[in-house]
């Protein structure tokens, strides 16, 4: 008997637009987005540079707030999150991923991983254990004891990817990952992004300007000049 799974709604954008500056010297970064993503959906939102999707993505984690637009995470307005719940809730339920990696070259590949995990409160014994256990299942345990500085473009992603799981998070936001690799590399990272959607049925939102990815995604959007298109 086929397994029933339960598609949630992760976010939910409503007629969001964000403006830098004002009068003559205002910027429309974004105007009128509205779209809705599911849990065990890729997105892929393309667009070319400064087309808005950083500031998209921003919002979407409630780093910064719309100028007009409602953004719900989890079914619930994000205006309704005290501080202390929106920091709560990137902790445990978003993960982050990065084409600068933003890893800590002072930390060993497991000891970036273990950070996350004990921001979700997470025992130190606890932490080291499965951030063990990660980076083996990726077939990344190799570099459990090697720090940044050593490792190569496409390590030091898949460990950022691998950091960005660690908390089960339900909803993945992923600006540009594989715009600092080659091809092969950042296949195996949108493959491996592919696989968590599909397995864990969660959601991840892609960022890219890189068509390739096209193939990988459940459904494409298309930024251009701050504003949504459907993709094919």
């Amino acid at each position: 008997m086929n397994k029933i799974i339960k598609r949630s709604c992760i976010v939910h954008l409503d007629r969001l637009t964000k403006i830098y500056g004002t009068n003559e010297n205002k910027t429309v970064a974004l105007h009128q987005i509205s779209f809705q993503s599911f849990s065990g959906e890729l997105i892929l939102l393309i667009g070319p540079s400064g087309s808005g999707k950083t500031t998209l993505l921003t919002l979407i984690a409630g780093l910064t707030k719309p100028t007009t637009g409602t953004v719900s995470l989890f079914e619930k307005d994000i205006e309704h999150y005290t501080p202390r719940e929106l920091q709560r809730l990137r902790a445990k339920r978003i993960g982050f991923i990065f084409q600068t990696f933003f890893l800590i070259d002072s930390l060993t590949a497991m000891e970036n991983v273990e950070v996350v995990l004990h921001f979700t409160g997470k025992h130190r014994r606890d932490a080291h254990r499965q951030a063990m256990q990660l980076l083996h299942r990726f077939h990344m345990g190799y570099l459990s004891k090697r720090f940044p500085p050593s490792m190569s473009q496409g390590e030091k992603q898949r460990v950022a990817v691998i950091r960005a799981l660690a908390n089960n998070a339900d909803l993945i936001l992923a600006d540009e990952p594989t715009g600092s690799l080659e091809s092969k590399q950042g296949f195996d990272i949108i493959r491996l992004l592919q696989n968590y959607t599909k397995e864990h049925n969660k959601c991840v939102i892609v960022a890219s300007h890189d068509l390739r990815l096209v193939d990988y995604a459940d459904r494409i959007l298309r930024l251009e000049d701050g504003m949504l298109r459907k993709g094919d």
